[in-house]
């Protein structure tokens, strides 16, 4: 049995093992795409790649057999910053968005594609627990949102925008209506407390967040009723106020304390909240000036003092966000602040030190071609955007909201969350702009009734000619052309349908990028 050194660290293995699969023995993670057991060692993606010390080369472990006496090194910067290599050429004419443009820009980081999917596929229920999730009060934004999230939406440059603010506004005025709402679940409880100092959106949002992960929350505030400006600064006729009650009687049921009429500064000092608090969030709205200062905190120029990436202050302990540190005037922008606190105070709680959340990793296609928004728009409705039959006021129907759910260009990933490409091009920190060039074009082939073929974020990895061979399909997948024009696509130029008959399902589990998917 051949015995080898992986990292300084020895193993025995069988004859004829490669060193992927000893260095797995180990516990040891080499990123592998182009690789899947059972199937030949294609070697196309490099990605998997180790150095031999002697003689000093690089090579695919997938592929290399272990040898007796061999020193393997799978962890030095050289190796890692040859698979960073591999990553970003593959990343470089890349064409797809991981994420959806209109999630990227929504300042609440809702899950805007399932939010319409759901929708699409008359599932309420789903829809408005992807839309209370992060914007948590949706029915109330989806009166009173600018909707940033519509200017990202990548239809607009063809026939409008969808209508995202007053689809998840349908989905939350369904659920409020319901006899029985339900709520999120909560994690175990912390044995934790945080004391918020404003009940106004970036409040209500951090109390929705730390609730759910099993702290205990009371809010502070000085008016008789919680909302902050949108309570007392907002139109009735634009926000009816039995709409935003509704939604911050859910937080409520969820397990927030509601302390009104208090003033923190004046009635209630925050030194003694920092007492009798595990940590303090002050989410008070808009300063005017000196409150800072007697609230005991440091000032800006715009608010509070904080560090930008973990809304905390000088003061241990307590953390500031919305208006109260920089005057948005965006309700969703306070609402994406105290979720983003809530996280850096939830790290605090349990004895870490408070980070910024990670940066989601994702590609961008940019600008369309006609031929290519063609292409997008042929596996969606053609329909332009719709305009309620009651107005504005009254919302969407159930069959308008359907409607334009149905527009939605799909132009996120399908496989985003299980693409592997993804997976490893975020985990070693490759830059996917590093070697743009040219992407692929834009291509869909919808023709197959389960699955979408992308060709141009295929990796040529012949994954899915094995498996499909392996499944006797009688046309299967095959490598079309050649050189750096190769590709892969079904034989004799016929359909996906014809070629993945039977196999369609095992090829996409096997493609590691979202190439392959499920409609």
């Amino acid at each position: 049995m051949p015995r080898l050194l992986i990292d300084n660290r020895e193993v025995d293995v069988a004859p004829g093992t490669t060193i992927l699969e000893a260095a797995r023995a180990l516990g040891i993670e080499i990123p592998t795409l182009c690789f899947l057991p059972g199937c030949a060692p294609a070697t196309s993606c490099m990605v998997c790649v180790v150095k031999l010390k002697s003689p000093g080369r690089l090579v695919p472990s997938c592929a290399a057999r272990a040898e007796e006496g061999m020193v393997v090194e799978s962890e030095t910067a050289e190796v890692r910053e040859a698979r960073v290599t591999a990553l970003e050429l593959l990343l470089s004419d890349h064409p797809g968005d991981c994420i959806a443009p209109c999630r990227s820009v929504c300042p609440a980081h809702m899950d805007i594609p399932r939010m319409i999917r759901s929708t699409a596929a008359g599932d309420l229920a789903g829809a408005i627990a992807t839309a209370r999730d992060r914007l948590v009060l949706p029915a109330t934004l989806g009166r009173i949102c600018p909707a940033p999230c519509e200017k990202g939406c990548r239809r607009a440059a063809h026939d409008g925008a969808l209508s995202i603010r007053l689809l998840h506004r349908r989905a939350a005025d369904i659920d409020l209506a319901a006899a029985r709402r339900k709520l999120p679940a909560r994690r175990p409880v912390t044995g934790k407390h945080v004391a918020i100092v404003g009940a106004g959106p970036a409040g209500l949002a951090a109390a929705w967040r730390l609730l759910q992960d099993g702290h205990g929350v009371a809010i502070f505030d000085e008016h008789e009723k919680p909302g902050g400006a949108l309570q007392y600064a907002m139109p009735e006729e634009r926000l009816p106020r039995r709409v935003l009650d509704a939604e911050i009687a859910l937080v409520h049921e969820l397990g927030a304390e509601f302390r009104l009429g208090v003033r923190v500064g004046n009635g209630v000092a925050l030194r003694d909240l920092s007492r009798d608090f595990d940590a303090v969030l002050v989410a008070c709205g808009e300063l005017k000036a000196g409150h800072a200062a007697e609230l005991g905190l440091a000032p800006s120029t715009h608010g509070i003092q904080v560090d930008p990436h973990t809304f905390q202050t000088p003061s241990a302990g307590v953390f500031a966000a919305g208006d109260a540190v920089h005057a948005r005037r965006m309700t969703v922008r306070a609402v994406g602040d105290g979720q983003e606190a809530a996280e850096c105070i939830g790290q605090y709680l349990a004895g870490r030190p408070p980070a910024a959340p990670a940066k989601t990793f994702t590609t961008r296609m940019g600008h369309l071609a006609k031929e290519e928004m063609a292409a997008l728009v042929a596996g969606a409705s053609a329909e332009g955007r719709l305009a309620p039959a009651g107005g504005e006021e009254g919302g969407l129907a159930a069959d308008e909201a359907q409607r334009e759910a149905a527009r939605c260009l799909h132009c996120d990933c399908r496989k985003a969350e299980t693409c592997k490409l993804r997976h490893w091009a975020a985990a070693c920190g490759a830059n996917p702009h590093r070697h743009r060039g040219t992407r692929r074009p834009v291509e869909l082939l919808l023709d197959h009734p389960e699955i979408v073929y992308e060709p141009g974020k295929c990796i040529a990895c012949g994954l899915c000619i094995q498996v499909a061979a392996r499944e006797h399909e009688r046309l299967g997948m095959t490598f079309l052309g050649r050189g750096f024009s190769v590709r892969v696509g079904v034989p004799f130029h016929e359909t996906l349908a014809a070629g993945l008959a039977q196999a369609g399902a095992a090829c996409v589990a096997a493609c590691p990028t979202g190439a392959l998917a499920m409609k």
